[in-house]
């Protein structure tokens, strides 16, 4: 196996109470790749996440990282495999009752044995990488929606993981605050050589971020396109990929460049 590779599923079907919601899904993250989950409304990509990050077993089939068999490792094993994640939820699941500061210093207190004074320089790194720096003392409630986002990135990245995982990053931001945590998405990998596996609907940000993709279909409960979004757009045959990259939206014009 490539050590450029990072997460690869083979045969995987996904549901709920013997309901098949997608079977036979095969496809490989590699190495640096912002990698898109992409598909209508209730094909299963979040349901995929949760697979991917071990908060949802499969039906059956297997995801590898790095060669291990995540769902057939003994618990400590996938533990350990999971302290290498960094998720970002939908809503940003900051605690409203914390400071960013103290949201983002929760990991690093529960799972490492660092001082306050380390911690806090941590935490201050971590805010600034995403561009909040001063902002430590503020309460989710006192900052902006596309902030509040941000945050909740700085506290994914609190203990420096492999991979980071994004449920629906733009989802309730205006186009303005959508394409900085784009821009901020991209910047992160490059800096950091960190993989992302993003699950979004939003056609502004495939295009911006992601170099690799699937396309869950609803109708055929499989993978029914994978690879680079824009080439997908430029060269699929699929009638209902490419309604769903276009969707009549003037934005993608540049996309099939």
């Amino acid at each position: 196996m490539s050590s450029q590779l990072r997460i690869e599923v083979r045969g995987l079907d996904m549901g709920y109470d013997g309901f098949v919601l997608m079977h036979n899904l095969n496809f490989i993250v590699n190495k640096g790749d912002i990698f898109i989950i992409m598909g209508g409304s209730g094909c299963g990509k979040t349901t995929l996440m949760k697979i991917l990050v071990g908060l949802k077993e499969p039906l059956c089939g297997q995801v590898f990282y790095n060669g291990m068999n995540f769902w057939e490792a003994d618990p400590a094993e996938r533990e350990k495999t999971m302290r290498s994640f960094g998720i970002l939820y939908q809503s940003g699941a900051l605690w409203s009752s914390m400071t960013l500061a103290e949201n983002i210093a929760l990991p690093l207190e529960q799972y490492t044995a660092l001082n306050r004074s380390q911690i806090r320089e941590i935490v201050s790194l971590k805010l600034a990488l995403v561009g909040l720096a001063g902002f430590e003392d503020y309460y989710p409630s006192e900052i902006s929606g596309g902030m509040r986002k941000r945050a909740g990135l700085a506290r994914a990245m609190a203990l420096d993981p492999d991979i980071l995982f994004f449920d629906e990053p733009s989802a309730g931001l205006d186009p303005v605050s959508a394409r900085l945590l784009d821009d901020l998405i991209i910047e992160l990998r490059d800096s950091l050589g960190a993989t992302i596996v993003v699950v979004t609907h939003e056609l502004a940000s495939i295009f911006a971020i992601g170099n690799n993709a699937v396309y869950l279909d609803i109708e055929t409960k499989t993978i029914t396109a994978s690879g680079n979004p824009k080439k997908l757009l430029a060269e699929s045959r699929d009638p209902k990929v490419i309604r769903f990259l276009t969707r009549g939206e003037k934005i993608l014009e540049g996309a099939k460049l």
